[in-house]
């Protein structure tokens, strides 16, 4: 790959990237139930509804969940792994390979958002317990629902949670099943998130 192939895919991936995440965010805090209200998801909200809302018409909504945001970010993925495709090796993917590739890929970026949501809880609970900032009300939302079920197995050991361990060491596990995948497919190479 030349320089301008190397600074176009540089480019384009941050950029994509960038909002793959608002539009997961917006999806994972949807599947939560996070406060519709606050200042963030307010925001995720306006910078995801230019295209969220004209894929609603086609794709509805199902038991509270917003499928469009869903669809719209494999879409996502989807484009991303064919620019780079086509930027590193000049040819388009069969679609099958498309698809599972993206799938992965967006199983291993909602794994990457979480460890680091949590890791965020984490340092934050040290630096300013109980803060009422708007960020650590949202991060609290959408890691809460993840972490309850490993705090019932692994309680609080003299005011010591230990259960985010717990949760660090399945996100490995998830997240080495989806590199062995993703390398059997021969994608690896093209989810920066793996």
């Amino acid at each position: 790959m030349d320089a301008f192939n190397d600074i176009l895919n540089y480019v384009l991936q941050t950029l994509l990237g960038l909002y793959l995440f608002a539009m997961l965010l917006r999806f994972l805090l949807q599947l939560v139930r996070a406060d519709f209200y606050n200042p963030i998801s307010q925001f995720l909200v306006k910078i995801t509804n230019p295209l969220v809302l004209p894929l609603r018409k086609i794709i509805p909504g199902f038991g509270g969940l917003d499928l469009a945001s869903l669809v719209l970010a494999l879409l996502l993925q989807m484009l991303s792994l064919t620019l780079l495709l086509l930027l590193k090796a000049g040819a388009i993917p069969a679609i099958d390979l498309l698809l599972v590739g993206s799938v992965i890929g967006l199983a291993a970026l909602i794994l990457q958002l979480y460890f680091f949501a949590i890791l965020a809880m984490i340092i934050l609970s040290w630096v300013a317990p109980g803060g009422n900032n708007p960020a650590v009300i949202l991060l609290y939302q959408l890691t809460e629902p993840a972490m309850a079920p490993f705090r019932k197995v692994l309680p609080a050991m003299g005011g010591l949670d230990l259960s985010p361990i717990l949760v660090f060491i399945v996100i490995g596990i998830l997240q080495r099943m989806l590199g062995h995948a993703a390398a059997a497919l021969g994608v690896l190479q093209l989810i920066p998130w793996l």
